[in-house]
């Protein structure tokens, strides 16, 4: 067995280890205790230790016996998540027992669902979606549900895992999901739109204009910006001379030349200000029913 350091095990391994996975990969018992006491790795509690390095999200749940899960875990796994959580959610299988930690009122959401919880592994995504589903709003579910879908993080059956455990006033989003959502926001307005009554196309080749995100009717074009600032800063990387608020400016030119309307909302105007957007939405859309461009 040829010697390693803890430090350099901890970072093969993951940001949380057992003890015994350390000495396992090489890392003797004095190693572990030198790394701990001078704080090149972080004891969690006793026969666990962390990296310098992982985040506290891994390090709290290790402290309680668990792991990420829920709406920290799809965070973590690059879902989007609608809603703003601190409270940390840690999941322990179907059966694990938490266990206190010393930290001053700590606040916890707990969950148990199908499977066994790994130390240093999220839950699976679809055990991530189930918790979401579970405990945060019918929105912020959708939002992740579709996420998962397009970036192809859902595996085969698990639609159908997810359907048989899903509250039942949920489980008609997991038909109405799509995997051509580009972002969250377009979920959301989506979701929001078919509640009343308006059906959207989403991701709407237009020639001479390009792909847009959303086409209500034949002539209303609807698009979302995430939390990034369009600015004359930012620049395109396809065409560097161009930056991104030019580059929408010449596209919605270009849609009006054909008959188009293009309503453009950021992420602060769609999370925070919906009556607005909507009242815009249906303003507009009305103008269009009663007023169809020649071409």
């Amino acid at each position: 067995m040829t010697f390693l350091l803890a430090s350099t095990a901890l970072a093969q391994i993951g940001p949380i280890a057992r003890a015994g996975d350390l000495r396992a990969r090489g890392v003797t018992r004095r190693e572990i205790a030198r790394a701990a006491e001078v704080g090149e790795i972080r004891r969690v509690r006793r026969g666990v230790y962390a990296s310098i390095h992982a985040d506290d999200s891994w390090v709290h749940a290790a402290e309680h016996g668990g792991v990420p899960c829920c709406v920290t875990a799809g965070r973590m796994l690059g879902l989007w998540i609608l809603e703003d959580v601190d409270d940390p959610h840690l999941w322990f299988g179907h059966a694990g027992n938490p266990r206190p930690c010393e930290r001053p009122e700590c606040e916890q959401r707990l969950h148990w669902d199908d499977g066994e919880s790994a130390l240093g592994e999220l839950p699976p995504v679809r055990n991530v979606l189930l918790q979401i589903a579970m405990c945060a709003e019918e929105e912020t579910f959708f939002c992740a549900l579709e996420s998962a879908l397009r970036t192809s993080k859902l595996r085969f059956g698990d639609v159908h895992w997810l359907a048989a455990r899903v509250p039942g006033p949920l489980r008609w989003l997991l038909g109405f999901a799509r995997s051509d959502a580009d972002s969250g926001l377009e979920s959301l307005i989506r979701l929001r739109l078919h509640k009343l009554g308006i059906h959207v196309r989403t991701q709407v080749l237009i020639d001479g204009v390009g792909e847009v995100d959303m086409v209500i009717g034949k002539f209303l074009i609807i698009e979302a910006d995430g939390k990034q600032n369009h600015d004359d800063q930012e620049v395109d990387p396809s065409r560097p001379q161009m930056s991104k608020r030019h580059k929408d400016l010449v596209r919605e030119a270009r849609a009006a030349a054909l008959g188009y309307e293009t309503l453009r909302f950021d992420y602060a105007m769609i999370v925070h200000d919906w009556p607005t957007v909507v009242a815009a939405i249906l303003r507009r859309s009305a103008v269009h029913r009663s007023f169809v461009p020649d071409h």
